[in-house]
């Protein structure tokens, strides 16, 4: 089954606010041929448990404006290292490098093709 448009425009928006709080390794995956409940995985790292709030906050505040609200949250407690955020057909995980590098989600869902998000300049950091 094909994305939808309003699923990558939101997808891009998630990307652009994980950006713009300083997220790093921001990768969108394609899950929609895998016969899951979401359509993209949006995969986003961050330094610190303040910081991943932070980027969980402006991701929800920039979606909220083009009409996206979040279903479901996990996470956020005071040592959170692993947020997540449930749109429906997009899910944002955002996690510290180590519990990105320990879950391995790009690797786990890497035949999934990566999706290339429209004007989002994104930055490694």
């Amino acid at each position: 089954m094909a994305l939808s448009t309003q699923t990558i425009k939101a997808a891009a928006v998630a990307a652009r606010a994980a950006d713009e709080k300083s997220g790093s390794e921001i990768v969108a995956l394609d899950l929609s041929n895998q016969l899951i409940l979401s359509d993209v995985f949006l995969l986003v790292s961050g330094a610190n448990d303040r910081q991943l709030k932070a980027i969980s906050d402006e991701i929800e505040r920039q979606l909220s404006f083009v009409g996206e609200k979040v279903i479901h949250r996990e996470g956020g407690g005071d040592s959170s290292q692993w947020l997540l955020l449930d749109y429906g057909d997009l899910i944002v995980h955002i996690q510290t490098k180590e519990m990105r590098t320990y879950y391995a989600l790009d690797r786990l869902w890497g035949d999934c093709p990566i999706i290339s998000l429209p004007q989002v300049e994104l930055r490694d950091k």
